[in-house]
């Protein structure tokens, strides 16, 4: 008997882990996997480049040594990413910047699965447009390697940040990282994907 009401009890999380798909993860599959497969004739569908994981990450020069700030700007990258952030530690001491080995130095969150997909599409649809006269993200900002990164120079596009609650108004660095092989073949990914890539 125990062990039916185990499986009962099981079930419903299974099928309601499945049954949630990002709209971003489902128009990767349904539309950017074959216009992908079309536009760099690949024969393999795993040739098909994919987003990995989107890293966000902000420095706390200016409110390193004060704990309340720290905590603020934390719970703000929280807020933004819908993921508890790590504090990222000084690696050495540099006397000139006043930081000592050890000494908390910036936030960050990796993001992945329907979680990158979501921030992506909250990225997109909504923070994006709600820049003051936006006509798009460079294109210029690729590695060589299939990632790119972007900077954001206000929190405040994010609609989960209140004006009121801000203590200052701060950017971030948020980076995509793809298993593209070229920087072509990554644009082509992240423009299918809904990314504002302004035009050349």
């Amino acid at each position: 008997m125990a062990t039916t009401k185990n499986q009962v009890a099981k079930e419903p999380a299974t099928d309601q882990s499945k049954k949630y798909v990002s709209r971003i993860k489902k128009r990767y599959d349904e539309e950017v996997v074959p216009y992908l497969i079309k536009r760099f004739n690949y024969t393999n569908i795993n040739q098909v480049p994919k987003l990995v994981k989107i890293t966000i990450n902000t420095g706390l020069g200016d409110v390193k040594d004060n704990a309340k700030s720290v905590q603020l700007v934390q719970e703000e990258i929280k807020q933004i990413s819908g993921q508890k952030p790590v504090l990222t530690k000084a690696k050495k001491s540099v006397a000139n910047f006043k930081v000592r080995e050890g000494m908390t130095v910036g936030i960050k969150v990796t993001l992945r699965k329907n979680k990158m997909y979501d921030f992506f599409d909250k990225l997109v649809s909504i923070a994006l447009p709600r820049v003051r006269d936006f006509k798009g993200v460079p294109t210029k900002s690729f590695d060589g390697r299939g990632n790119y990164a972007m900077g954001v120079k206000e929190q405040l596009i994010f609609p989960e940040i209140s004006y009121d609650q801000v203590e200052k108004v701060r950017g971030f660095d948020i980076c995509f990282v793809t298993t593209a092989n070229t920087d072509e073949e990554a644009r082509e990914l992240l423009r299918a994907l809904g990314m504002p890539f302004k035009a050349n």
